[in-house]
């Protein structure tokens, strides 16, 4: 599959770390470090535009890295890029640690995955079928 992209970054283009990478690295664009403190959160850009075709999205994801060696994850995980959206990539990054974290340009902050998605039509009835589980969830099943 090709995708069209405009990187208006300094930093080189997304790229997967090895070939059977699922997702592909995105990289901060700043004018000057960023600060996160503890439990805050803030907007990244990356510089970055992409054309996905009709039936794709693309996923932000967090990188495992950054999350166990820093608590930095990706906040509405996984954001979702549509097909028709045509602006700048930004990221929202959160510190979860006890401790500030800093962002520093062309630093690799979250991952990329494209996606295939069908859309639904929904149809409204008045009784869905029964199955063993039923309504069961959050944890019903036990540990």
């Amino acid at each position: 599959m090709k995708i069209k992209i405009i990187n208006k970054s300094n930093n080189p283009l997304p790229a997967y770390e090895t070939s059977t990478s699922a997702g592909l690295d995105l990289r901060a664009f700043l004018d000057s470090d960023v600060i996160l403190q503890p439990f805050e959160r803030k907007l990244i850009p990356t510089g970055l535009y992409i054309e996905l075709p009709v039936g794709y999205e693309a996923q932000i994801r967090p990188r495992s890295g950054l999350a166990i060696k820093n608590g930095i994850t990706v906040l509405n995980s996984p954001g979702t890029i549509d097909s028709d959206y045509r602006g700048e990539i930004k990221v929202i990054l959160m510190n979860m640690s006890q401790t500030e974290f800093v962002v520093k340009s062309g630093e690799r902050i979250c991952q990329m995955v494209i996606a295939k998605h069908e859309n639904a039509e929904l149809i409204e009835v008045d009784e869905i079928s029964q199955t063993e589980r039923g309504a069961g969830g959050f944890g019903h099943t036990g540990k």
